[in-house]
This record gives C-alpha cells, sequence and structure tokens, in this order.
C-alpha cells in the first residue's frame, strides 16, 4: 500500500480486491528502525471499513510489542515483525498471539537465515527483504535468493513465504522459483496505468513460474 495514492486510497485498494488481490500489505514505519514515516493505526482502522482483504500488517518499528495490540484492533490480521529489534522473539511471538493474530517474522537483506532458527517454527510467514527497508521503488537484490530457498526448505507446508522489495514482472519468477509463495508488489501494482491488470500479470507471472521452484 506505501506505494498507493493516498488521496484515492479506498478507491485503489477497491480495484485491485476487485481483480482478485487477497492480501493488503502495510507498511508501517516509524522513523528510527527505518529511515522514514508512513502511517499508523488511524489510516489502517479507517481502510479497514472499506475492503475485506486481509490485512498484513509489516511493522518496520523499534517497539512492535508496545503497539502490536493497536494494529490488531484497528484490523491487521497478522503482524510482522523484524528478527533485528526483537530480544525475545518468542515472547514476542505469544505476545501478539495474545490478541488473536497471526504472526510472521521478517529478516533484512544482510540477515542471514539462521538467526531464525530457534523460532522457525513458531510463526504463520517468514517475511524475506529483497531491498533495505524504508522506501518503496528500490531495486531488487537478487542476492537474497538463495536464503529464500534456505528458508523455504525449513519451512511447513501450512508456513508463507513471503518476499518484498522490488517485486515486478521481471523479479516474481525468480522469486516464486527460489521458493516464494506471498509477494509485495507495490510500485508495479499502484504505479501502473492499470493496477487491476497489473494484479493479474503479476500472479500469472508468479503461478507460471512457481512450477519451477529450484527446492
Amino acid at each position: 500500500m506505501l506505494s498507493a495514492d493516498f488521496g484515492r486510497l479506498a478507491e485503489q485498494v477497491a480495484a485491485v480486491e476487485a481483480a482478485g488481490a487477497t492480501v493488503l500489505h502495510l507498511d508501517v514505519m516509524d522513523g528510527h528502525f527505518v529511515p522514514n514515516i508512513s502511517f499508523g493505526v488511524p489510516v489502517i482502522a479507517s481502510l479497514r471499513k472499506h475492503t475485506k482483504m486481509f490485512f498484513d500488517a509489516h511493522l518496520m518499528i523499534a517497539e512492535p510489542g508496545r503497539y502490536a495490540e493497536s494494529f490488531v484492533k484497528a484490523g491487521c490480521d497478522l503482524i510482522t515483525f523484524h528478527i533485528e529489534v526483537a530480544d525475545s522473539p518468542a515472547d514476542l511471538i505469544r505476545h501478539i498471539r495474545s490478541f488473536g493474530a497471526s504472526v510472521g517474522i521478517s529478516l533484512n537483506p544482510a540477515t542471514p537465515a539462521s538467526t531464525l532458527e530457534p523460532i522457525l517454527d513458531q510463526v504463520d510467514m517468514v517475511l524475506v527483504m529483497s531491498v533495505w527497508p524504508g522506501f518503496g521503488g528500490q531495486k531488487f537484490i537478487r542476492n537474497v535468493l538463495p536464503k529464500v530457498t534456505e528458508i523455504r526448505r525449513r519451512l511447513s507446508r501450512h508456513q508463507r513465504l513471503e518476499i518484498d522489495g522490488g517485486i515486478d514482472a521481471e523479479t516474481i519468477g525468480d522469486a516464486a522459483v527460489a521458493g516464494a509463495d506471498t509477494f509485495v508488489a507495490g510500485t508495479a501494482v499502484f504505479r501502473a496505468s492499470d493496477p487491476a491488470s497489473a494484479v493479474l500479470r503479476l500472479e500469472r507471472l508468479a503461478v507460471e513460474a512457481s512450477g519451477r521452484y529450484a527446492g
């Protein structure tokens, strides 16, 4: 959603929902963990009234545990926090689940997959960043793809593997081949002349490539 026109937010979200998108990725930034500020609880709560999409809240913030309950109450279905800010990831996972939400964990491009090992079986989703978090429209970092494959091999079937950053028609196939099954596309969708058509094209490319999963 970070790349959407915030003056036409409900309209744009409705368009991609009608095209078949089922998940809306919400990039929440605090200006501390990442060098940017985006939006917070009031925007999400307002948007929740206009869509039935699954709200995937990516908290790129220094204190996710402090604000998790507010985001769940605003309508978020899944709360994803960064392993880099969690002193006790297992405790934070339990804290988020206590509010009734699913839990995801994210790692930056330079963070190795091994950091997730102690808690990998405790989360519903892993999010691999394929750009440095903070700003939309960045170039895809291709050297994260082996990490995607490594994590995919360690996940069970019910766990999702998401990738975020630089996902477009040129990169979504490679991400699918590496093992990702959930793709965050902001600029490629909301900056397209026809966002709904962009969603359909990206979905088709991902499905075609997923049969070539390298694992």
